[in-house]
């Protein structure tokens, strides 16, 4: 049984011994010294000491360029069984050490046995729309600030008549006199069930929980007794703990979708912060996101395809270090998404994926529940092997927004 935790580490550096500067992380994050400990104080501390698992070097000419991938191995006896003790361990202090970026963290078994994961997860969320054999599709919110309970539970009400599964608050839209959470929820809750009549689809509402860390289950259990049957929450901002605690409460009874704001500070940078399918995959699945949102590789705020396909894997892989025990969760590739798309999106998601629009739906040129069926012919058509130009021909709102957006090529 692997009682350890090992994280891999991108380290630029134009003349360091990395061999040195490896062995130096692994005993600076642990124990803090090493060669001058008296040979029993050796004996007695070194299973608290970090190990140099591998380096890999890259070397190059070119100034900056040069760097190597280092493994380093913390053992379970130095921290406690969470995400920030975890994160404190291998990057806390190191990641203000130079050009360094934590690349991926491999749990240990008792560190993941401390985590549940997912409590719905993509099985669990298909099993609660009774839809099992498709991508899912969700929608946005958009001008949500300003507005009152009626102006939202029309445009929720326009959403759901798209034939939508899913619609989700915009992050942004925090706790305030005009729509709080209760009511907000009640509102919904009524146009989706007006809705279902006529499409004959259940949906999940995404509800934006906010407010202090402190009042956050309370805020949910609100939102879930007003008739909530889902959650969206800012991971980043309020912490991956925050996200466990309240994916682990057994009296929040709905999936949590994750939104990724905040974000941006910590992946991009190719020197420094951690990379996406760590922040945006692993962690998240760890924590209990049942979905997660994430840029896509195509639309109005991209993320390179290579980093979008690692979250993928993170989610909803199950040959990694806690697959074999945590529920997988829903990619959720976002910004900038149009029918148009579709095809890419299932090409290098497959049938495990929400299909995520918000300026897609609500800009269509027939109106927001023609922008909700464009994507619905496109998904179907994709599915059944046809082209979005051919099923265009006897689908006008598919017609209308490919005019629109065009087809991606």
């Amino acid at each position: 049984m692997k009682d350890h935790c090992v994280a891999t580490y991108r380290l630029f550096d134009d003349r360091a011994d990395f061999h040195k500067k490896a062995e130096g992380i692994a005993v600076g994050l642990t124990v803090g010294s090493w060669t001058e400990l008296p040979e029993a104080r050796k004996a007695e501390m070194s299973k608290h000491l970090g190990k140099v698992i591998s380096i890999e070097e890259h070397p190059s000419d070119v100034l900056g360029e040069r760097y190597a991938d280092i493994a380093i191995a913390y053992p379970d006896i130095n921290f406690s069984p969470d995400i920030p003790a975890l994160l404190v361990t291998a990057f806390g202090k190191l990641s203000m050490d130079g050009r360094i970026k934590l690349l991926d963290i491999d749990f240990s078994d008792a560190f993941t046995a401390s985590f549940q994961g997912p409590k719905y997860g993509i099985d669990g969320v298909r099993e609660l729309l009774g839809v099992h054999d498709r991508p899912l599709l969700m929608s946005i919110f958009k001008s949500v600030i300003g507005h009152d309970l009626a102006a939202l539970k029309e445009q929720f009400y326009q959403q759901a008549l798209g034939g939508v599964d899913l619609i989700k608050d915009d992050e942004i839209l925090f706790e305030n006199p005009l729509t709080p959470i209760d009511m907000r929820v009640r509102a919904c809750m009524e146009a989706a069930a007006r809705a279902e009549q006529v499409t004959g689809k259940k949906l999940l509402y995404a509800v934006n929980l906010t407010g202090s860390t402190f009042s956050l289950r309370e805020q949910a259990l609100r939102a879930i007794e007003a008739g909530a049957n889902a959650l969206l929450f800012n991971v980043l901002s309020y912490g991956y703990d925050v996200l466990h605690g309240l994916s682990q409460d057994p009296d929040i009874t709905v999936p949590i979708a994750a939104h990724p704001a905040l974000a941006g500070a910590y992946y991009p940078a190719r020197e420094h912060g951690i990379a996406a399918p760590l922040l945006l995959g692993k962690l998240m699945r760890l924590a209990g996101a049942d979905l997660v949102l994430f840029p896509s590789p195509y639309g109005s705020v991209t993320m390179p395809k290579e980093e979008t396909q690692g979250i993928r894997h993170a989610l909803t892989s199950v040959n990694n270090s806690f697959g074999a025990i945590h529920k997988r969760s829903f990619p959720v590739p976002s910004a900038g998404i149009h029918p148009g798309l579709v095809p890419f999106i299932i090409q290098d998601f497959g049938n495990d994926v929400v299909v995520n629009a918000g300026g897609g739906i609500h800009g269509h040129p027939m109106g927001t529940a023609s922008g909700g069926h464009a994507f619905v012919d496109a998904i179907d058509a994709i599915l059944k092997g046809d082209t979005l130009e051919a099923r265009a021909a006897i689908s006008e709102p598919l017609a209308a927004a490919i005019g629109l957006w065009g087809v991606k090529k």
